[in-house]
């Protein structure tokens, strides 16, 4: 999801430096008819019923994965402190070849984890990509209906302020349910 989202940000900054050069450079009667507005599509995804349920379904399959390292975890902690109490009454060849086993058991955690993350990441992306779809179609008919010229998307790195009653992020879930 991220790099939809950075490509969008991409977009949207574009989008922004043109639409503030065209208002710089235009005349007052054209700016006039200049219509901006702006999207939180986090939010948007958030509070629509498919992002609800997608939500749900990563925070289950998260859950349980999380469960099974924690477990995994325990286990290796437990080996650790098992290896450090009879350290001293093995042998170096013995306690060499634990302590071995031990950090390619962790090797193999931290490879386990790292896949996790990534798996739920492409999950995450699997989810959101038709709901995204979708929030792009509710948002052209939002901004063909409205007059628009330009919807920004809301986040840190592009609409730092603006007014509220520019945000359109709630007529755009609204029109998302109507799609259903």
């Amino acid at each position: 999801m991220r790099n939809v989202i950075s490509a969008r940000q991409s977009v949207v900054r574009v989008a922004a430096v043109a639409a503030t050069v065209l208002l710089s450079a235009g005349s007052t009667a054209w700016a006039a008819e200049v219509k901006i507005g702006y999207v939180d599509m986090q939010k948007a995804i958030q509070e629509t019923s498919a992002g609800k349920k997608a939500k749900k379904e990563l925070e289950k399959e998260f859950n349980a994965k999380k469960a099974d390292l924690q477990k995994k975890e325990a286990d290796l902690k437990k080996m650790d402190d098992d290896l450090k109490k009879k350290a001293v009454a093995l042998s170096e060849d013995v306690r060499n070849k634990k302590a071995q086993e031990l950090q390619g058991e962790m090797i193999k955690f931290q490879r386990e984890v790292g896949e996790s993350q990534l798996n739920i990441q492409k999950k995450e992306r699997d989810l959101t990509a038709p709901i995204l779809d979708k929030l792009q179609g509710s948002l052209d008919k939002i901004a063909k209906e409205g007059g628009y010229t330009v919807i920004l998307e809301k986040n840190e790195q592009s609409v730092l302020w603006a007014q509220k009653d520019i945000d359109l992020t709630d007529a755009l879930v609204k029109e998302f349910e109507k799609k259903k």
